[in-house]
């Protein structure tokens, strides 16, 4: 089982900017997908979750009204706006135990490789 997060780069505070996380091995239908993040130094924390229908999301107070998630049947996506240099980290997507939104790491058991997004001001 592997997870890839890609779409990652380099943009100007302001700008914008899409994620993928694309699954190999199985699929994971029914089951909630989270982003995470983790910039140098710190802790890696929560950004989003979607449920297993994509009927419910989930973010963190940091995002919230910038970043939005959605899935398809095979992809998970996270569309960040008005990106600020506080953004700057490595993404990672991870797929959850069940299939209901979580902000919880311990809820994951999938995860990626990270990409990384860089902020400038």
């Amino acid at each position: 089982v592997q997870l890839q997060a890609s779409g990652g780069g380099s943009v100007q505070a302001g700008e914008s900017m899409r994620l993928s996380c694309t699954t190999s091995g199985r699929t994971f239908s029914n089951n909630a997908v989270g982003w995470f993040r983790q910039a140098p130094g710190k802790e890696r924390e929560f950004v989003a979750s979607i449920s297993w229908r994509g009927s419910t999301t989930s973010y963190a107070d940091s995002v919230k009204g910038r970043f939005t998630i959605s899935r398809d049947t095979a992809r998970v996506f996270l569309q960040m706006n008005t990106l600020t240099p506080e953004d700057t980290a490595d993404y990672y997507c991870a797929v959850a135990l069940g299939s209901q939104v979580t902000n919880s790491k311990d809820r994951y058991r999938y995860w990626g490789r990270g990409t990384q997004v860089t902020v400038s001001s």
